[in-house]
């Protein structure tokens, strides 16, 4: 077993998820391939989702090479029809499925205003928020009682004033439209626990990726800053930095690891639950969040 695979960093290489179904989002490259290889490794039948066919086809191949079946499935989080149609594909094939990550996102350097369900909304949070959102609600019959749904957030969701204001992208600046995604995925972990019986609901900070391709829509000075920052040796950087293998343990742990099991909404960092910043600890914010992506997909959840 190679020490820097997700599992044996998540401790978790002895688990069998022989039986089990899992579908990764974003999962044609970076942390999300490495946690669909992960799963597979440990038994688990793997969708792999993502835009590029081509890429969805390799990694399907690779999950099937390493463990049971795998099948790719195509959607575009900025398009509900297609994350509609992606929740229909996996009711289509699987009475259950066991394991939901969430791991798709982007990073949009200009602010766009895209369909959200009912209304229109800001291109981040409709990829990040809405569409996970949207995904969860299409999922909800086939996940059986101890099923486990994690969410992929981000350490950035502190940085965010905690206003949603995603009806408009007058003064837009792309870090900011990431930090608020980021705290809805907090905040939706939160709720989703509250909300979905029996299963276990968990958000986690995997680490920061310079060479994932959630940066490939930023502004130029943040693809630059970033790609400067890929490019350092791995001694240069070793508190900032993560490869996407060592990013993919704590998804892989809390999908995987029997200690998680019970997860309610909590937050991880490195395996282990951390308190969130303050900011997505209020249950009304969180409250708040679940009534205004009700209103913009015209989904009740």
């Amino acid at each position: 077993m190679a020490t820097d695979r997700p599992e044996a960093a998540a401790d978790v290489a002895g688990v069998d998820l022989g039986g089990r179904t899992a579908l990764v989002t974003g999962s044609t490259s970076g942390v999300g391939r490495e946690v669909a290889l992960a799963l597979a490794r440990l038994g688990a039948d793997v969708f792999v989702h993502g835009r590029d066919r081509t890429a969805g086809t390799r990694v399907a191949h690779e999950a099937g090479e390493a463990g049971g079946e795998a099948t790719f499935l195509p959607a575009d989080f900025a398009d509900p029809d297609d994350v509609d149609r992606l929740a229909g594909a996996v009711r289509d094939r699987v009475g259950s499925l066991d394991l939901l990550v969430h791991n798709a996102g982007a990073h949009f350097g200009e602010g766009e205003l895209v369909d959200a369900g009912t209304e229109r909304a800001e291109k981040t949070f409709v990829v990040n928020h809405l569409a996970p959102f949207r995904l969860t609600h299409g999922l909800r019959r086939v996940l059986p009682s101890r099923a486990r749904v994690v969410v992929v957030a981000s350490a950035v969701h502190g940085r965010a004033d905690g206003e949603f204001d995603v009806r408009s992208v007058e003064g837009y600046d792309g870090l900011d439209a990431y930090a608020r995604s980021k705290l809805a995925n907090v905040l939706f972990a939160r709720e989703s626990a509250t909300r979905l019986d029996g299963v276990a609901v968990a958000s986690c900070h995997p680490g920061f990726v310079p060479g994932s391709g959630l940066w490939r829509h930023a502004s130029l000075p943040v693809r630059l800053a970033v790609g400067g920052l890929d490019r350092l040796p791995a001694p240069l950087t070793p508190d900032i930095v993560d490869g996407a293998a060592a990013a993919a343990a704590t998804p892989t742990y809390l999908a995987a690891s029997p200690d998680a099991a019970d997860a309610d909404g909590g937050y991880y960092v490195d395996c282990e639950r951390i308190q969130p910043a303050r900011i997505a600890r209020s249950a009304a914010r969180r409250r708040a969040l679940r009534t205004l992506s009700e209103e913009l997909t015209g989904l009740e959840w």
